[in-house]
């Protein structure tokens, strides 16, 4: 990284599921304002990878170093961690009983105990961003699920973070409604946001990501910039990938 110390960096990291190698010795850097592509065929480890880096998954060997302090120990303090590690799932888990607005500002109030008219002011700044800024008094039962996801991502926005993980977050809605996250997600790109997206989606991938990953079977087997990825893959596992896709 030509000197400069990458902002989050991941060491030989293992992962099991009992017998089961789901992550076998996965080495990774990130730049800060990178965006990372992870892609693969399903079940090769994508998701837990992502899962690992924000505590939600035990590892069971390696490092991952945020600015350079290593995350793994009993003594991590994943609540702080996961305020600088956003994290969008492929489901949006909003609380049907609360508002669009109240959605987001549980994490601002609760746990970082902002004071509400500074997170509101952000939190309806971010809705206007993303199109959303008349929805803010609405439950999730009115809105549909593309407007549902782009709520989940302001949600994690509104905490500041400073790396953002997507895990399929299309991966459930209607092909009509895809364009509308992603166009949230391209937006987040522009601006300087340190992403790592798993997707399937290869044309988006290809337009925001800097560097793509491509992952089998719990290793990463190609790494290469976004453009020689899609235009001139190094191993035979990844062209077939692409080829498969059509691509």
């Amino acid at each position: 990284m030509r000197g400069q110390v990458p902002i989050l960096q991941v060491k030989n990291l293992v992962k099991k599921f009992g017998d089961k190698v789901v992550l076998n010795g996965i080495d990774l850097e990130v730049g800060k304002g990178k965006v990372i592509a992870i892609l693969g065929p399903s079940g090769c480890g994508k998701s837990t990878f992502l899962r690992c880096l924000n505590g939600l998954e035990e590892v069971q060997g390696g490092d991952i170093l945020l600015d350079n302090e290593s995350l793994i120990g009993d003594s991590t303090r994943w609540r702080d961690v996961r305020q600088r590690i956003g994290m969008v799932f492929q489901s949006y888990d909003l609380f049907p009983n609360l508002s669009v607005l109240e959605n987001i500002l549980l994490s601002p109030l609760k746990v970082q105990k902002r004071q509400r008219q500074e997170a509101e002011a952000q939190a309806l700044e971010l809705l206007e961003r993303v199109g959303l800024a008349d929805r803010a008094n609405d439950y999730p039962r009115q809105l549909s699920g593309g407007q549902k996801q782009r709520i989940a991502i302001v949600r994690a926005l509104c905490i500041n973070p400073e790396i953002m993980l997507f895990d399929e977050v299309t991966a459930s809605l209607d092909p009509e409604m895809v364009r509308e996250v992603l166009d949230v997600i391209a937006q987040l790109a522009n601006q300087g946001m340190t992403m790592l997206i798993v997707t399937h989606e290869m044309n988006f991938a290809k337009l925001v990501a800097d560097e793509v990953i491509f992952m089998e079977q719990g290793n990463i087997v190609e790494q290469a910039s976004a453009e020689q990825f899609f235009s001139n893959p190094q191993t035979e596992r990844a062209q077939q990938f692409l080829n498969i896709l059509q691509f």
